[in-house]
């Protein structure tokens, strides 16, 4: 079983030299990457269901004697991710399949493309199945390496700038996380996850306090945490659809993996709780308050981004089994309503001509089945009941409730808040891009925008969007098996047994 684990890693990378070599024949590199993909999917699934039978599953890489060699580790939270971020990948890689000749060549040129579509996905693998810091470092700079380029696809000037302020950003975080690594090594010995949590405790307090400090500081830059979050706005909107929406959907949640990993591992008696709650808290309010002030559906998207993961990031402060769990399954909940926003908006851009809520109109009346790709995941991601966007924030809201205290009342009312004016902007978005009509003229002056019955929308760009609001709504009906699995697998973290007994041998923990 444990020689599944490096193919979510090995195949996307084998198949992203397989697919530099074939730049020059198009059909054969979309075969080899959608095929790629469908395959980690198939792994990945299969890991959910082995590591929920039987407990985490271990690989030592190398056969290097534990714990010297380097691990990767599935249990129930990173075979979870690892799904959820396969079945995205594999999906906007078919959507970018579905747009014509002439905008694949403009937007998302196949030779550079697919192979780097492909490092990226191994680069999120990696990370979502290390077993010890530095290779979540690696993992991260392959998905980094890859997000300069797929960012700057095209080499516009808005998105060469967009490009620049993220490099910036993303260099600055791995500096701070090579620090962060090296104080660790310092201070242990070992980079190793399973050991770390064994010898954390024997330290100082206060050195403690300060490594601890250091990642969460290098993982909320990567997760968009506010006052950490100001990058993520100003870098997504400028992508082509496709890398938009896969940015949206996992490059955020990645960092988010890593807090939720070190704080219940290496940092169960976290003396942050307290922190981390205002940081939830600010990141819900100031991130929906920028998304309301918006006009333009992308950069609306990404405000929203950033605010929810702050119900993330409350589960995680809560420190307390239910507040895990309602963060395992939101986080799996949202990364799919957010990829599947941001491909929608790509259609909208399309049918209309435009992102910005001053040219759109009509589009209920020009493209009702749009109105409803759109109209069911904004739904979902405000938490109208009975979607899984309401059964993930009831989760944590209560939570939050058995949790007690002020401030944790004070992030219920937060919670509440943050729901209710993302139904807002979504309403806005609706009423003003689907339901009003076709404006006479724009402010913009964009000639594009008019009333254009005679633009089709690609059947293939449809369905695969389509099949993603399927999922989000089969996240519904699953709602109470997937929530029982975020439940044993915030057991298992809080535990620490499960995965220390099966990474190290019974004669090093």
């Amino acid at each position: 079983m444990n020689n599944l684990l490096p193919l979510p890693v090995l195949l996307p990378l084998l198949g992203a030299g397989l697919a530099l070599i074939l730049g020059r024949h198009p059909r054969a590199q979309r075969a080899v990457s959608s095929s790629v993909l469908l395959i980690v999917v198939v792994v990945a699934a299969s890991l959910v269901v082995l590591t929920d039978r039987h407990g985490p599953i271990v690989l030592w890489v190398g056969a290097w004697p534990e714990p010297l060699g380097v691990a990767l580790v599935a249990d129930r939270l990173s075979s979870l991710m690892l799904l959820v971020s396969s079945i995205v990948t594999f999906t906007v890689l078919v959507f970018s399949m579905g747009q014509d000749v002439e905008e694949r060549k403009r937007e998302t040129p196949v030779s550079i493309y697919h192979p780097t579509f492909l490092v990226l996905a191994a680069g999120v693998s990696n990370a979502f199945l290390a077993g010890d810091l530095f290779n979540l470092f690696v993992g991260f700079e392959i998905l980094l390496f890859a997000s300069y380029v797929l960012l700057t696809l095209g080499g516009t000037g808005e998105r060469i700038r967009a490009g620049t302020t993220y490099v910036l950003v993303s260099v600055l975080s791995s500096l701070l996380f090579l620090i962060a690594i090296a104080a660790v090594y310092a201070a242990c010995g070992t980079v190793n996850l399973a050991q770390l949590s064994q010898r954390l405790p024997a330290l100082p307090p206060d050195v403690q306090l300060v490594l601890q400090l250091l990642l969460l500081s290098v993982f909320s830059i990567k997760a968009a945490v506010f006052p950490l979050s100001a990058w993520l706005p100003d870098s997504y909107p400028t992508a082509p659809a496709p890398v938009t929406a896969v940015f949206a959907g996992l490059l955020t949640k990645v960092g988010v993996y890593a807090i939720i990993r070190t704080q219940t591992l290496l940092f169960p008696s976290s003396p942050l709780s307290d922190l981390l709650m205002w940081a939830a808290l600010a990141t819900m309010i100031i991130g929906i308050l920028g998304a309301i002030a918006q006009a333009e559906i992308k950069r609306m998207l990404s405000f929203t981004l950033v605010s929810h993961i702050g119900y993330m990031i409350f589960g995680v402060a809560l420190a307390s089994e239910a507040g895990f769990a309602g963060a395992i399954f939101y986080t799996a909940h949202h990364i799919t309503i957010q990829t599947t926003l941001f491909l929608v908006t790509g259609l909208i851009e399309r049918r209309g001509g435009s992102t910005s809520l001053n040219d759109l109109g009509g589009l209920a009346a020009l493209s009702p089945i749009l109105g409803v790709l759109f109209f069911i995941p904004a739904m979902n991601l405000a938490g109208i009941p009975p979607l899984s966007g309401f059964v993930g924030k009831i989760g944590l809201l209560e939570a939050g409730v058995q949790h007690g205290g002020a401030l944790a009342y004070v992030l219920v009312a937060g919670g509440v808040v943050t729901s209710l004016l993302t139904l807002y902007a979504m309403a806005k978005v609706w009423n003003r891009a689907f339901w009003r009509g076709v404006p006479d003229s724009t402010p913009s002056g964009n000639p594009l925008v008019v009333r254009r019955r005679s633009v089709v929308l690609p059947r293939g760009m449809v369905v695969t969007t389509g099949f993603l609001v399927l999922i989000g709504v089969g996240i519904t009906f699953v709602a109470g098996p997937l929530y029982g699995y975020a439940d044993r697998a915030a057991a298992d973290m809080l535990s620490g047994l499960p995965y220390v007994q099966a990474v190290l041998p019974a004669g090093v923990r």
